[in-house]
């Protein structure tokens, strides 16, 4: 009961993301988006995987959750502790398949709690979880209570810059399409759009969403181009933080097809994220005041 008040309170405050802990089964978020969907809340879930029960049924978690929490410290006593190395592999995988956020958690860099700088073997740590495919590294007591919470991000920062500039593996993942899918369609043209970016060398991809599928799904893919949303939805411009590679903007003209394309030019040559001559991969629905899942890939030259 003290849960669903906590729950409540989140709600009632518009949180963006609410994490449940000790998730063992699909039912566990089953019941938790009942009570935010009865709220009138679009609040996404973040599935704490902390038990054994949690890892044998983690497929049926990931497809029901909205994103996944790999918590190493309580799943560390849950479960033996060498076996969280490959859980956390494990789980970042399917994560990734499914176009489902990622985050790796606890003692990441726990040394910088009252120490100015990180051990090499945190460091290490931090930067294989980038190389596992997380979308995002979380800091617990180091920031919350630490000594030196400014520092520790800088660290954290330095290290995931450093690996992504020289791990070209990390981009264009090409995860098949599932054809069974109620949403083939659109996910072929976002994987196509995805492609298309590779090919064309393109700085940019965007894409126009008012829940958020398009930004997941491009995500999913990795690509090298930078991946801009614009949404009608303010409260999704936070939620995308979470996402990988997403950056949104928040827009609301959406009269044309033609019309938006030349908007969503307009603003990112003027911020100077598209430069004369760049190649940019537009996703679209058309007609696009039906606001549907994309069903249109265009490439353009700013």
């Amino acid at each position: 009961e003290k849960d669903i008040e906590d729950l409540k309170f989140g709600l009632e405050h518009d949180v963006d993301w609410v994490a449940l802990s000790f998730a063992r089964r699909a039912e566990d978020i089953r019941f938790i988006k009942n009570i935010i969907a009865e709220s009138g809340k679009t609040t996404r879930v973040v599935a704490k995987i902390e038990t054994p029960d949690g890892l044998r049924n983690i497929d049926e978690i990931i497809a029901l959750t909205d994103a996944v929490m790999v918590a190493r410290g309580d799943l560390g006593v849950e479960v033996k502790m060498e076996e969280v190395p490959m859980a956390q592999k494990m789980i970042i995988e399917k994560c990734n398949k499914a176009g489902k956020p990622v985050i790796v958690a606890t003692q990441m860099m726990e040394s910088m709690i009252t120490a100015p700088r990180p051990t090499r073997a945190e460091t290490s740590d931090v930067a294989n979880a980038v190389i596992d495919g997380a979308d995002a590294v979380m800091l617990s007591a180091e920031t919350a209570v630490g000594a030196y919470p400014a520092e520790v991000i800088r660290s954290m920062v330095a290290t995931i810059k450093s690996v992504e500039s020289r791990s070209p593996k990390l981009f264009n993942k090409w995860w098949p399409v599932d054809p069974s899918s109620t949403s083939f369609m659109a996910d072929s043209v976002l994987s196509a759009a995805c492609h298309l970016a590779k090919n064309t060398g393109a700085k940019v991809i965007t894409g126009m969403t008012h829940r958020g599928y398009t930004a997941f799904q491009i995500s999913k893919y990795r690509p090298k181009a930078d991946i801009f949303i614009f949404t009608d939805d303010r409260a999704l411009l936070t939620v995308l933080s979470l996402v990988w590679g997403v950056r949104s903007f928040y827009y609301d003209r959406f009269n044309s097809t033609d019309s938006t394309i030349a908007d969503i030019r307009y603003v990112l040559t003027t911020t100077g994220h598209l430069q004369k001559g760049d190649v940019f991969i537009n996703t679209a629905t058309l007609p696009i005041t039906d606001k549907g899942r994309a069903n249109m890939v265009k490439v353009s030259v700013a």
